[in-house]
């Protein structure tokens, strides 16, 4: 049985108030007092009701006091009562000092339009997600806004999704950088990636666009705007197994060439060193910190990498030490070269070691130089550390050794879970061991 409320009644799963007022007072205040409750829960909504009926009972107050005082002021003072040749009632030259309620339309559920909703969503997911994510999140926002943003929720059909997926299937991975398609709508793009590129997302990249639209909609059933997803049952068809196409691993000669290209006062050759001796991903090196770096006895110093204020971690395995080259810890010591350190020694344990450096720069950095060097093609900064990975499996180092170093999960058994139990590590002397052993290609001391 349907819960009743006074002055209440669920339209489209959500309560609305509607009180009329007193005949005499409607010239003034309308026919009635609408507003939508907000909400679909009975109990939430009868005590809104009992909060309508103050501030009604308030209004028609206030509004039959104004009355009897204007038709005292007509009694007192005839002459001042404006007579006029056109119809009118005696109302009309009443002035009220009473606040009237403004309301806005009441939005049925699905009312909100698809850009409305995706301006929602993306201020929640930026309070959620990483800069990197986010970027991909928004990416696919601006498509689906772009073609789909002034239609509301409840007008989304099937056929849309399809003519979404069709579109999306046939962009290019370029397609944005080109200055002729910034600010284009999806369709557009769609049709400039066919002239201007001849290759197309991959399966998987396609896949995860379609995916952060249709996240969308199901978060909107989940705020109530819609009872389902219309595109729920739609699928991305692959036409090919995508693969996996990784960028490649440095070279010894490239290796050189970065060292000997790079200036040593750049705060992008100590990210550079950081990669290649410690493996670490760019995120991790641009939030280290002096605190970060901490001596074990005779064992040298280490590098901690934890999530800090200036930077989250990948994954709980990310969280380890890794011991620093003697090639770092020359250059930390402003002893790698004859003049001094770009960094400071006497900074605070809380400030960072790279201050002016954040991802952006170094990934833009890294592509500066792989356009001034053809030989580079095809590697990123990110191929710092694959060269860290090869020169430890060359080494012979086992390859769960490796993982505990550059903070992935270990991969000696597949049953990881028990094995993680199980297993403190290895020791801080085999770490050590391991990290000495790695040898740069070119020597990186000026003198030699």
């Amino acid at each position: 049985m349907s819960t009743r409320i006074t002055y209440a009644s669920l339209q489209h799963n959500t309560w609305v108030y509607r009180r009329t007022y007193p005949r005499h007072l409607q010239p003034l205040l309308g026919s009635s007092l609408k507003q939508s409750l907000k909400t679909t829960d009975a109990r939430v909504a009868k005590t809104r009701v009992e909060e309508l009926n103050a501030t009604f009972a308030k209004v028609v107050s206030e509004a039959e006091a104004s009355l009897k005082d204007e038709k005292k002021n007509e009694v007192l003072h005839p002459q001042t009562t404006t007579v006029t040749n056109t119809p009118s009632t005696t109302h009309d030259t009443v002035q009220l000092n009473v606040t009237r309620p403004r309301y806005a339309r009441v939005l049925l559920r699905g009312d909100k339009t698809v850009a409305e909703m995706a301006k929602a969503y993306l201020e929640e997911q930026s309070q959620r997600l990483r800069p990197g994510s986010y970027k991909s999140v928004r990416f696919a926002m601006e498509l689906l806004t772009s073609h789909l943003g002034s239609i509301p929720l409840n007008a989304l059909t099937q056929a849309q999704g399809r003519e979404v997926l069709s579109l999306i299937s046939r962009l290019s991975p370029n397609i944005r950088k080109y200055r002729v398609a910034w600010g284009q709508p999806l369709t557009q793009l769609a049709r400039l990636s066919g002239e201007l590129e001849s290759q197309t997302l991959t399966t998987k990249t396609q896949g995860r666009i379609w995916e952060q639209m249709t996240a969308l909609i199901d978060w909107s059933v989940r705020q109530g705007e819609l009872s389902a997803n219309p595109w729920g049952k739609l699928t991305l068809i692959a036409t090919e197994r995508s693969e996996t196409k990784p960028h490649a691993v440095l070279t010894d000669e490239q290796v050189g060439l970065l060292l000997q290209t790079v200036s040593r006062q750049s705060q992008v050759y100590g990210a550079l060193l950081f990669g290649l001796l410690a493996g670490l991903r760019s995120g991790e090196i641009c939030g280290l910190t002096w605190g970060d770096i901490h001596r074990k006895g005779n064992l040298g110093r280490f590098v901690c990498v934890r999530p800090n204020q200036h930077r989250p971690l990948k994954s709980k395995a990310a969280e380890r030490e890794v011991p620093l080259h003697p090639t770092l810890e020359a250059y930390l010591d402003g002893r790698g070269n004859r003049t001094p350190s770009p960094l400071s020694t006497t900074d605070t344990p809380e400030d960072r070691l790279f201050p002016r450096l954040t991802v952006d720069r170094v990934v833009k950095a890294y592509a500066k130089l792989r356009t001034q060097h053809p030989t580079l093609q095809g590697t990123v900064f990110h191929s710092t550390r694959k060269w860290f990975v090869t020169q430890c499996e060359r080494t012979g180092t086992p390859e769960h050794f490796t993982a505990s170093l550059v903070g992935h999960a270990s991969a000696r058994s597949a049953n990881r879970i028990t094995y993680g139990l199980y297993s403190a590590g290895i020791s801080d002397d085999q770490k050590r061991a391991i990290v000495d052993g790695i040898r740069l290609p070119v020597p990186t001391r000026a003198e030699e």
